[in-house]
């Protein structure tokens, strides 16, 4: 029973963080890019981080939640998509330098979740 009401706080949670990134990140792009350059465009521009930061909070609440079991599979997993993200940007960094356009560091994060995904799946398959 507490482990589906702390499942269902989180993802009400995250759920709402992630409705804030969007709504922000939309209308950061939408009046922050034609703005004229200075201190109020950069403030209007990175207003999504609020949702963002909504999104830490949450984890971190949830990590505090979870049991010690969880807490250590989770970590486990992070520490696992954490080095392939680190493989898979280096080794692109390193292709860079051999020509291949340069991409922005936003491509990280698409990386480190797609290495979390992919852990998680694995592990979930192998009964690990």
């Amino acid at each position: 029973m507490h482990e589906k009401r702390v499942a269902r706080a989180y993802f009400v949670e995250l759920m709402t963080a992630l409705v804030v990134y969007t709504v922000l990140l939309f209308a950061a792009i939408r009046f922050g890019r034609p703005m004229q350059e200075g201190w109020l465009r950069t403030l209007v521009l990175v207003t999504p981080m609020i949702g963002f930061g909504m999104m830490i909070r949450t984890i971190v609440r949830h990590v505090a939640r979870i049991d010690e079991y969880q807490r250590m599979r989770m970590l486990e997993n992070l520490a696992i998509a954490t080095a392939i993200t680190g493989a898979v940007t280096f080794t692109y960094g390193f292709l860079e330098t051999a020509g291949f356009p340069k991409l922005s560091a936003f491509y990280v994060w698409i990386v480190m979740g797609l290495s979390v995904a992919a852990v998680n799946l694995g592990r979930k398959v192998s009964g690990r």
